[in-house]
């Protein structure tokens, strides 16, 4: 199994808010991606999403409600509900998702 260091592989990569699959584990993607305070416009997935956050916090709207997501916290997000980044969100971001129809 390969060893990962989240931060060091965020940094790496040359865009915020573009992840990148580090791993898949069974039926799921496991990616990382840098936050950079800007905000990124709602999105609807057909799967539940797992947000974690590794460092910084995420801030996200959903359903007219703002949440924080602080380092070591994890939300997750249900299939079918919009959901936005706010402004400030800021970090080292962890998303897990399925492969394809899977996890």
């Amino acid at each position: 199994m390969a060893l990962f260091n989240l931060a060091d592989a965020a940094d790496r990569l040359p865009h915020a808010w573009k992840s990148a699959i580090l791993a898949r584990s069974g039926d799921c993607n496991i990616k990382i991606l840098k936050m950079d305070r800007q905000p990124y416009p709602d999105e609807t997935h057909d799967y539940n999403e797992a947000l974690i956050v590794v460092s910084g916090m995420l801030r996200l709207s959903v359903a007219g409600k703002t949440i924080e997501v602080k380092a070591g916290d994890m939300y997750v997000a249900q299939a079918g509900v919009p959901h936005a980044v706010l402004e400030g969100s800021h970090g080292v971001l962890m998303i897990v998702d399925p492969v394809e129809d899977g996890c």
